[in-house]
């Protein structure tokens, strides 16, 4: 099972929920860190790296003794990641998908195939979990080719959970993430920031036909306008989080949530039942 957390927001709780299934999982269970912008999961495993590999794009490099600068990979490119002015032709490395397009098209073979990279996935255990995380190279813009490479080391077996710690909002690195995921948990809090991120996820997981329920994270705080938003889209909320000081105090210590809170481990196993079944 591929078992997706997310959020409209940022800072609502998701990798405090990841790390807490993650650890009163009772089989095997697999981390993927897929915020590959600022992984963090990392800060409350300590996991034993034992492999890490560069992520590379494939794009085009310009040979130009044979290039008749005809503009055919310029017009297919819809990322504007080539050009070409008369008889000067340029290439955006930044701006390239690595769709192979241009490489199709060249009738000259005047394109020569170069490696770009974008980051690194590193791979450890820690604590009986295997772990997963990608880290984007500052600067990069693009962070969905990584997601897909943190994604390919999913474990296969049907035995194994995989939790799959998203970014944050609705954007492609969120959809690169929960687009195959069998579930995803949604964590929200219950504030007008919350509700009205919490549509936006909630629309984007409609448009993606996946399945999907709500963890209500400081559920005790705010109003009760998610509560009552997501029984009129007859939504599941699998888990009310209280707020709680020693939460927040174990956080900032880089302590998982329930060794702050070791009466809440229970709660986290019966949610992990309730989705297996």
């Amino acid at each position: 099972m591929k078992l997706a957390v997310a959020s409209g927001k940022g800072g609502t709780g998701k990798t405090t929920v990841s790390v807490s299934l993650a650890l009163a999982a009772k089989g095997p269970v697999q981390l993927l860190d897929c915020d590959v912008e600022e992984p963090n999961a990392h800060i409350f495993f300590s996991p034993s790296i034992e492999q890490k590999n560069r992520c590379t794009l494939t794009i085009p490099s310009v040979i130009e003794s044979n290039c008749t600068y005809c503009g055919k990979c310029r017009d297919i490119c819809r990322f504007n990641a080539i050009t070409v002015f008369n008889k000067i032709i340029m290439t955006f490395p930044e701006l390239c998908h690595s769709c192979r397009g241009c490489f199709l098209i060249c009738p000259e073979d005047a394109l020569a195939e170069t490696e770009r990279e974008i980051g690194f996935v590193e791979k450890g255990h820690a604590n009986g979990i295997s772990f997963v995380q990608g880290t984007l190279r500052i600067g990069e813009a693009m962070s969905p080719p990584l997601i897909k490479a943190v994604k390919a080391e999913a474990e296969t077996s049907s035995e194994c959970l995989v939790i799959l710690d998203s970014p944050p909002g609705t954007s492609c690195p969120v959809i690169a993430t929960v687009n195959d995921a069998d579930y995803t948990l949604l964590v929200t809090e219950p504030t007008p920031f919350g509700l009205y991120d919490l549509k936006l996820a909630v629309g984007m997981l409609r448009k993606l036909k996946r399945s999907f329920g709500v963890i209500l994270n400081r559920s005790d705080l705010g109003n009760g306008d998610v509560g009552t938003w997501c029984r009129q889209e007859n939504i599941p909320i699998h888990l009310n989080i209280p707020f709680d000081r020693r939460i927040a105090e174990g956080y900032a210590r880089g302590e998982p949530l329930i060794v702050s809170r070791p009466d809440l481990r229970s709660s986290f196993e019966s949610l992990l039942e309730e989705l297996v079944q």
